[in-house]
């Protein structure tokens, strides 16, 4: 009789377990090894077909170890359950040759998904060798965002760190009520488009008490995107936190209601920038707050760039149709790297209306910094330096 109940047990263990009202689905019972030598994709997608398949809450657990894991997407709009976390202790590591997942377009993708929530885990994408190629000038591939979520809602990812992603870190993408906390981002400065988070297409994003270091933007904003918070980020090295690029396209939808509070930035090419193709297109930016910013050493601590145009190249007329509206910018302060601090060069065919300045302190090397205005309406409040070109 004993022998059957340790039986039935091991059985239990081996194929799932229960937490409470969770039950619990340990990769290694489907084959994953932690050795970083051994495909576990096969083994991960094992383990969410069957976490799918429950009608109850469930977890997906990846103890200790280094998973070599392939390009992989995890699908969940057959899923019984809108209650899914995925407890990760190890580490996910890309193949070490670039190419195998070079041409895929993401390397970990969530799409449809309701009621995700990652906490904790590694995913080190191993993308030096891809960034070696690209300053090389060889033939490459375009490379692998590291984890891309797409049309989903309700998604937590707490905890987790990013390294070396072969181009994107995160991308949420046509989704609902996104909250991303507690995170590590990190690539070398020259590492090429490795943005931290790029936000497209999505409403309702928290951004909280995350550090990001990369070789492009911390923060992207994409066209279509509204309900933006971003609150205790630090950034450094990389290009800032951007809003844009915007209006490549014609027919576009804007961004609205965008906080950015509480933030550094170290070292970064910009600290809080908007940015727009000097191309006709009917986008907008609108109710953008940015309050309680640290500049150390940025090179352009505030820019709205509405004539971006790399090469000249694509932009018919040089002039940019996206129209950008009520923006503030309040208690910005630090140094520059730069001796223009602040530099506001808006459309001439849409100038910048409501832009409002409050408290902005910025110094570079001990000296007044200069503030730059083209084609931009708006109001100074409180004491600003540079004095304000509104």
């Amino acid at each position: 009789m004993r022998i059957q109940i340790l039986l039935q047990v091991i059985m239990m263990l081996f194929f799932h377990s229960s937490s409470g009202t969770k039950i619990s689905y340990n990769v290694q019972n489907y084959g994953a090894k932690p050795d970083e030598k051994t495909d576990s994709t096969k083994a991960f997608m094992n383990a969410w077909a069957a976490a799918c398949a429950s009608t109850k809450p469930v977890m997906i657990y990846v103890p200790q170890g280094r998973y070599l894991i392939g390009s992989v997407a995890f699908w969940g709009q057959y899923c019984k359950n809108k209650a899914t976390t995925i407890k990760i202790d190890g580490t996910l590591v890309a193949p070490s040759d670039y190419r195998v997942i070079g041409n895929t377009g993401n390397w970990i993708k969530f799409e449809r998904v309701n009621g995700l929530k990652i906490s904790g885990g590694t995913f080190d994408g191993q993308g030096a060798g891809l960034w070696a190629c690209k300053t090389s000038d060889k033939s490459c591939p375009p490379g692998a965002t590291t984890l891309a979520i797409y049309n989903s809602n309700n998604i937590v990812i707490s905890g987790l760190t990013s390294l070396n992603s072969q181009m994107f870190h995160v991308v949420i993408d046509g989704c609902q009520n996104t909250k991303l906390q507690k995170m590590k981002i990190s690539a070398s400065a020259s590492s090429p488009n490795t943005d931290g988070i790029h936000i497209e297409g999505s409403s309702g994003v928290t951004i909280l008490k995350t550090v990001i270091g990369t070789g492009d933007d911390c923060v992207s904003i994409g066209p279509g995107t509204s309900n933006i918070w971003i609150e205790n980020v630090s950034c450094g090295p990389g290009h800032g936190i951007s809003i844009g690029s915007l209006g490549w396209s014609m027919q576009e939808p804007g961004v609205q209601n965008v906080t950015v509070k509480t933030t550094t930035f170290r070292g970064t090419q910009n600290g809080l920038r908007i940015k727009t193709w000097a191309r006709p297109s009917n986008g907008f930016v609108k109710d953008v707050v940015f309050q309680h910013s640290v500049m150390v050493n940025a090179r352009y601590p505030i820019l709205i760039d509405q004539e971006y145009c790399p090469d000249q190249k694509n932009c018919p007329g040089q002039v940019s149709g996206v129209k950008i509206r009520d923006v503030t910018y309040q208690d910005i302060h630090g140094t520059s790297a730069s001796q223009v601090a602040l530099k506001l060069a808006c459309s001439k065919a849409n100038l910048c209306q409501g832009i409002r300045l409050e408290d902005v302190n910025l110094t570079f090397k001990n000296q007044h910094a200069q503030a730059l205005c083209s084609n931009a309406v708006g109001t100074s409040y409180g004491v600003n330096k540079p004095e304000s070109c509104l």
